[in-house]
């Protein structure tokens, strides 16, 4: 995910710190060079780095910190607090009219961004608030861009307007305005159009298109992994077109997280949402103060609290956990159980949410969790008959083999996977449902769960 190099690298600095107990002022210098040195890697821009730098020097060199009783930790929030202040204080929200009243957002960016898919992924975000949106397909230039939308659309249940033959953008987005008002629509999302990078052509071609509808606001959607390129357009976008907010897509990619660090000092303008997965539950709001937690390795937990509300199904979850109690459940239980999880992003989404897990440690704990082999695991139960699922104890030879054979996988990994989920069932009923508990760690027990 974002941000690991980065997280790895400002824990290594703040353990150093802790471990020396009395801080001196060349501590605290020491500390923020490095400091410095791990934002500039990151892809932040050197004249942010330095302001943020000299900031956190000038409040952490004082009688108060130096002098206080935890003065390590009184330099750790103070650079927390400069993060938040850095990536904008609070959530900003999607600047819209009232309910009911109709909202154009023009959706803008480089090809390759990841505008389209975003584009439903927010029209899918405003349908669960209640809403009522409809997108408009206004690239009629990049191959597939249309089908792509109404693909898209389709998975979110949102419709999309296509535009006739010989139709320009700008006229599509007054057709797609009228309908919308029309049909009691009350936000239309324009999906339009995308170069390599910012040409005069797409410009006048965004300028045309606010001065034949009424945009309520103008979203720039930016490829975190661009690093400091995506502050770059976005700063062309700005001065040429105007912006309200941004959107970063693939922040949990591979990406230094430079842009959401610098993007928003840049600009003055706010960062929404960021893309953290393909699904559309993937657009999450930008909450600079979480944001900033997950930064300095100290997690994430009230989005993880936010996203189990959001994704979770509270009566199978219930249903489940009183299964698990009484030692009843059966693999269909455990096929639930992965899905909940999926749904919340995997076991990476929700470890890379949880205090000091982070960078090294996450891949550490991925490695050893190895998502293949629950996927293995997955084939192989979904190889049963219902019957089987339900009531394991019928796994006669013959059915296993016949189990290995439609999962593709050696009956030993059948063999090992059922008597492992035995060993469980009967020690859930022997300890009534405690797993890994107090009473388990006390006898000794280690608890081997294939789930």
């Amino acid at each position: 995910m974002a941000f690991d190099n980065l997280t790895d690298k400002l824990q290594n600095i703040f353990k150093n710190l802790r471990s020396k107990g009395r801080l001196t002022e060349a501590d605290v210098k020491a500390a923020l060079k490095e400091v410095k040195m791990a934002l500039l890697e990151a892809d932040v821009s050197f004249k942010i780095v330095k302001q943020f730098t000299k900031s956190v020097e000038e409040k952490a060199i004082g009688q108060d910190v130096m002098n206080g009783l935890n003065p390590a930790q009184m330099v750790i929030k103070i650079v927390n607090d400069e993060l938040v202040s850095l990536m904008g204080e609070k959530e900003a929200p999607l600047p819209l009219n009232p309910a009911g009243e109709l909202s154009i957002i023009m959706m803008m960016g480089l090809q390759g961004a990841g505008k389209t898919t975003t584009a439903a992924k927010l029209a899918s975000r405003l349908k669960g608030s209640g809403r009522k949106p409809i997108l408009a397909a206004c690239d009629i230039y990049r191959p597939a861009a249309v089908k792509q939308l109404q693909i898209s659309g389709e998975k979110v249940g949102v419709q999309v307007i296509e535009p006739y033959g010989g139709e320009k953008p700008p006229e599509i987005a007054k057709r797609a305005a009228k309908y919308a008002k029309e049909g009691g629509f009350d936000v239309l999302i324009l999906d339009t159009a995308g170069r390599l990078h910012v040409d005069e052509d797409m410009m006048t071609e965004l300028q045309e298109i606010r001065e034949n509808v009424d945009v309520t606001c103008s979203i720039l959607v930016v490829d975190s992994m661009t690093g400091q390129d995506a502050v770059n357009v976005a700063q062309s976008f700005e001065e040429k077109i105007g912006i309200d907010g941004v959107i970063l897509t693939k922040l949990d990619g591979d990406t230094r997280g430079g842009a959401a660090l610098s993007i928003r000092a840049v600009t003055q303008k706010p960062v929404l949402f960021v893309g953290m997965g393909e699904k559309p539950a993937d657009l999450e709001p930008f909450y600079p103060d979480r944001m900033a937690s997950r930064i300095l390795g100290m997690g994430d937990v009230l989005s993880l609290i936010e996203k189990a509300q959001e994704q979770i199904d509270e009566d199978k979850a219930r249903e489940i956990e009183q299964k698990f109690k009484k030692a009843t459940f059966g693999f269909d239980d455990y096929l639930e159980s992965m899905a909940q999880m999926k749904k919340m992003g995997g076991i990476s989404g929700v470890l890379s949410m949880l205090p000091g897990v982070g960078g090294s440690q996450m891949k550490m704990i991925e490695d050893a969790m190895d998502e293949s082999l629950m996927a293995r695991t997955e084939a192989i139960i979904l190889s049963m008959t219902p019957q089987e699922r339900s009531n394991p104890d019928i796994l006669n030879p013959s059915r296993k083999q016949r189990i290995a054979a439609g999962a593709g996988v050696d009956i030993g990994e059948v063999n090992r996977l059922v008597k492992q989920f035995e060993q469980s069932r009967k020690l859930m009923k022997q300890y009534g449902g405690m797993m890994g508990g107090k009473k388990a760690k006390r006898g000794g027990f280690n608890l081997k769960l294939p789930f």
